[in-house]
């Protein structure tokens, strides 16, 4: 895994890299950046890592200029000794924000989120290649027992499904309300990622039923739906930013 470091603070970058390295074997560092210009400069002729570890203030600024100037495709790991940033770093690619010191734990329990997060847009990527491939491979239609009855809904009447009390309830754009014999897993891999998204352990909407977002917490979101969810709704601080470049897309 190829990483750089920006930090001004020579003792403080020696520090992570040594930490890391009792972290993980296979952590690469490339570079060393010591200022906002220099990473500017060396972000624009170089490939980028897999994984940017980053103080806020540098000797001739914020870090967060660099993020302003830059396209990153790779997530930041923020490490500083200020604690007033947070939320202005989940705005900037951040999938965590460390104060200094460090510790071990908190540093390799990063590493572990960075992993997840790899694993769960490996899979979204996935999904898509899929689409882009054989866009006639997600469902366009549910066949839904009612009773001794059947129905059947298309896709984009569905506004969302959710778990509850071991159950798979689908909730169409009417607020219906249907019982379902699957698992969200199982489901979200037969539709369109494009369209829709796993919220968290509980729900997966489509992008039509996002109502509202409201900013709660470090980091998280609380979603509204339409209709309106049997309960509240938390998008972690792992998936925010994820789930706003979806939204955005």
């Amino acid at each position: 895994m190829k990483i750089i470091l920006i930090e001004d603070e020579t003792p403080a970058a020696e520090r992570l890299i040594e930490a890391l390295a009792a972290i993980r074997s296979d952590l690469e560092p490339i570079a060393l950046l010591a200022t906002v210009n220099e990473s500017i400069q060396w972000l624009k002729t170089h490939e980028q890592p897999d994984l940017i570890f980053m103080d806020i203030e540098l000797t001739d600024g914020q870090s967060f200029q660099i993020l302003e100037e830059i396209r990153l495709d790779c997530p930041v790991i923020f490490c500083t000794a200020y604690d007033e940033y947070w939320q202005k770093a989940f705005e900037h690619n951040s999938i965590d924000y460390l104060l200094k010191p460090v510790s071990k734990e908190k540093l390799a329990a990063s590493i572990q989120k960075y992993e997840q997060l790899k694993l769960h847009f490996s899979h979204s990527l996935e999904q898509l290649q899929r689409y882009h491939k054989n866009p006639e491979v997600y469902k366009k239609r549910w066949l839904i027992k009612r009773g001794a009855d059947y129905i059947t809904l298309k896709t984009e009447e569905i506004a969302f499904f959710y778990a509850a009390h071991k159950m798979i309830c689908l909730v169409d754009t009417g607020g219906q309300r249907y019982l379902l014999d699957k698992s969200l897993s199982e489901i979200e891999k037969e539709l369109n990622p494009a369209h829709f998204f796993r919220l968290n352990r509980q729900y997966l909407a489509h992008i039509n039923a996002i109502k509202k977002l409201k900013t709660v917490g470090k980091g998280k979101l609380q979603v509204e739906l339409f209709p309106q969810a049997p309960e509240e709704i938390i998008i972690s601080a792992d998936q925010t930013a994820t789930f706003k470049e979806w939204l955005d897309a």
